[in-house]
């Protein structure tokens, strides 16, 4: 006999959400969507059932994912705006946002009171792992529960049990850290080729087949090199990430320089209009503090310029 699917409501329709939703639709679980705005969840209205609050989205619901942009959005969504108060006991509630560790064992112990399971389980893979099923999903809360839902997780990616509730953010953080600045490293490497004359494009191609090879200098490096800064991962969640990585180490009591001067260049890529664009859009403000633009170096002797690339 076939098991029954868990009745899944998802919480928070955006460029995350969306794709996961499809892929989990497609997966054949039963849905409940609500978002904000919901015209974000109308294409999908043929296959789930839409909302018009959150309390009401998770009344029936076996397990409820929230995909917000922050900690704030989270805690308005699941303790303001009720809930926690809605859902039915022996629900699970998965925290699949970039929030404080803090935050999620603050929610997990509000989860746990009303009788029901929770798991911070951020992701890893921005919009292209979202379409493909092919997120990292880092699990934190009991083991036990992470097996139970397996199914769910692997509609969506590959879930690893990282440890208790919090231990899911926390490797987020680190997932951040190495992100963002490796982002800067790339923005800064391939600049330094481009003003010299090299061909950026090349550069990139060389050092992919090297140490310096990463999924950061092949799908950032080829966007900055396109100067495709459509936002996959808008700058402003990853100085939002930054923000908790520096918050995360002054309670642990460690400074993180390296972690310091990414937020700060994040800062003023924000300061100077460019909120929206991709996260690796950090080359437009090493651009903007030398004075120069990426395919606009000078020509060297017997060198082939960056802007004829």
């Amino acid at each position: 006999m076939t098991q029954k699917l868990p009745h899944i409501a998802f919480l928070g329709i955006g460029l995350m959400g969306a794709p996961m939703t499809h892929n989990l639709l497609e997966a054949g679980f039963p849905m409940t969507l609500w978002n904000r705005t919901s015209a974000r969840c109308q294409p999908f209205a043929d296959r789930a059932r839409i909302a018009d609050t959150p309390a009401e989205a998770v009344v029936d619901a076996d397990v409820i994912i929230v995909m917000l942009e922050n900690g704030p959005a989270v805690h308005q969504v699941l303790v303001k705006q009720g809930v926690i108060d809605a859902f039915p006991t022996g629900a699970v509630v998965i925290d699949m946002s970039s929030v404080q560790p803090s935050l999620a064992r603050e929610h997990a112990q509000l989860v746990r009171a009303r009788g029901a399971d929770y798991l911070d389980a951020p992701v890893s893979g921005g919009t292209t792992g979202a379409e493909q099923g092919r997120l990292s999903i880092m699990v934190g809360g009991e083991s036990e529960v992470m097996e139970r839902l397996s199914p769910v997780f692997r509609a969506l990616g590959k879930p690893t049990y990282i440890g208790p509730v919090g231990a899911g953010q926390l490797a987020k953080l680190a997932n951040q850290a190495i992100v963002g600045i490796t982002i800067g490293a790339v923005s800064e490497a391939l600049l330094l080729a481009a003003q010299g004359g090299a061909d950026p494009a090349a550069v990139r191609e060389a050092l992919l087949g090297g140490f310096a090879g990463s999924r950061i200098l092949e799908l950032h490096g080829q966007r900055m090199i396109d100067r495709n800064f459509a936002p996959g991962a808008p700058a402003r969640i990853q100085l939002k990430d930054m923000r908790m990585i520096l918050d995360e180490g002054r309670s642990e009591n460690l400074t993180l320089p390296l972690s310091q001067q990414v937020h700060n260049s994040y800062l003023s890529l924000l300061a100077n209009g460019h909120s929206e664009v991709d996260h690796s859009g950090l080359l437009l403000e090493l651009e903007h503090l030398n004075g120069v633009r990426m395919g606009d170096g000078k020509d060297r002797p017997g060198v082939k310029s960056a802007a004829g690339a």
